[in-house]
């Protein structure tokens, strides 16, 4: 047998070669299709998020761009003369002829005294149209509070119109044709005359976090609004707590697992995906129409948020609940407490953390509701700022609402800084929710 002869393969051991070998190759193309399968999903994965990081950068900036313009105000100083023939010409200082007296002729005589060469009733219309309505009244409450006044000549800071305050903003384009323009060619001279000679100013806008609405954009404020919104979440939360707490802990402590019990969770499984305009057409025919409750009030808005809010709060504490080990409550029953005893002192200590987190999250979802309360009236137009939770308000989301849906063009920078109100609130509720689960989770 020669050196050839013994060196061939034969037959048998070549093709289990030959099987080794493509089974090797079909190992290294599966690992080769699974990394390149990989890669894809991760690559989707990663542009999914680039697109939804980009689509809220674009909101985020589009609602920052157009509220900015809403946090400064444009204000005109004047030297008004508080003439006692025109406020009080009985002089008897009477605090009800002082209130009724024409401010508005006081303070456009201070303003025309600066234009002595406006003489026609369509230029002294037109002039009369940079003050704000509420320049008057401001002049009202500082003679009602300090009589002593009239008679003075004083200088004093008063907002301008919204068309103005645009026009100093730069939001009004001077290269628009004039009859386009809510400022005319000739005010725009008069504008620009005043800032010369150092009258008109921009400053912070005070008057936006604390005034209550108005008709005018550049009177009103959300200090209502907020106000509001905390008195309904106050009556929110007082009721939607303890009855969520108590709710969860005895469907999961001490209720029996029968049918009913078992209809009873679907049901309240099923209350959490109910529209909430459900609830707000339930708090008009249960709270306001059979019960008699004020409209427009804290009080029936807390009530319907409240129920809203209870599906949720039971499903997050009954979670918090089960994630206590069983271990726990089997040694303190071992150690002779009662089950009452079990559950106050060692299973609700550990998983109020929980329940503390879905109570934050389900505040949070009821402070951006705004279909309910629109069904019990709180979209009313409301001037003054709620004292209590029995007095007409209205509340930041329906605030949004109202301003969205105003012509003035002036609300389109309100409304995007109560949203950025809104946003401010929802995110420091939800990242209290996040350190409170940090802070206090236990991991068993």
């Amino acid at each position: 047998m020669t050196n050839s002869t013994v060196n061939e393969p034969t037959p048998l051991k070549q093709a289990s070669k030959d099987r080794a070998q493509h089974a090797s190759d079909a190992v290294k193309n599966g690992l080769k299709r699974r990394y390149a399968a990989e890669a894809r999903f991760k690559a989707y994965g990663i542009g999914a998020i680039a697109l939804a990081l980009t689509v809220v950068g674009i909101l985020f900036t589009t609602i920052i761009s157009n509220g900015l313009p809403a946090f400064t105000e444009t204000t005109l100083e004047l030297e008004i003369e508080l003439s006692e023939d025109v406020i009080d010409p009985s002089r008897t200082r009477d605090p009800g002829t002082l209130a009724r007296a024409n401010y508005r002729k006081v303070v456009f005589d201070a303003l025309l005294t600066e234009f002595p060469d406006v003489k026609s009733r369509a230029d002294k219309r037109k002039l009369r149209s940079m003050l704000s309505r509420g320049a008057s009244f401001q002049v009202q409450k500082l003679v009602v509070d300090d009589p002593g006044l009239i008679g003075q000549r004083i200088n004093f800071v008063v907002p301008v119109s919204s068309d103005f305050d645009l026009y100093e903003k730069g939001v009004i384009n001077k290269d628009v044709a004039n009859a386009d323009r809510r400022v005319s060619d000739q005010q725009m001279v008069w504008h620009d005359t005043l800032k010369e000679r150092g009258m008109i100013t921009t400053s912070f806008n005070t008057t936006f976090f604390t005034s209550a609405d108005s008709r005018e954009p550049e009177l009103a404020g959300i200090w209502g609004a907020v106000s509001g919104s905390f008195f309904t979440m106050i009556v929110t939360l007082l009721l939607s707590f303890p009855i969520g707490v108590a709710a969860a802990v005895y469907l999961e402590e001490f209720a029996p697992k029968n049918r009913i019990t078992q209809i009873i969770e679907v049901n309240i499984n099923n209350l959490a995906a109910v529209p909430s305009i459900v609830y707000g057409l339930l708090g008009l025919a249960v709270f306001i129409n059979f019960f008699g409750l004020p409209r427009s009030a804290p009080l029936v808005g807390g009530m319907v948020l409240a129920l809203m809010t209870l599906p949720t709060i039971i499903i997050a504490s009954r979670a918090a609940l089960k994630a206590v080990p069983p271990s726990i409550r089997e040694a303190a029953l071992g150690l002779g407490a009662s089950r009452m005893q079990v559950v106050s002192h060692h299973v609700l200590p550990l998983a109020m953390p929980g329940i503390l987190t879905g109570t934050i999250i389900g505040m949070a979802q009821a402070l951006g509701e705004t279909a309910p309360l629109l069904m019990i009236g709180m979209v009313a137009f409301i001037v003054d700022i709620p004292g209590g939770i029995t007095d007409p308000a209205t509340v930041l989301p329906v605030q949004v609402y109202l301003w969205a849906d105003s012509p003035e063009r002036a609300f389109v920078a309100r409304t995007s800084a109560a949203i950025m109100v809104l946003l401010a609130f929802l995110i420091l509720m939800n990242a209290l929710a996040v350190l409170l689960r940090k802070k206090f989770e236990r991991r068993w």
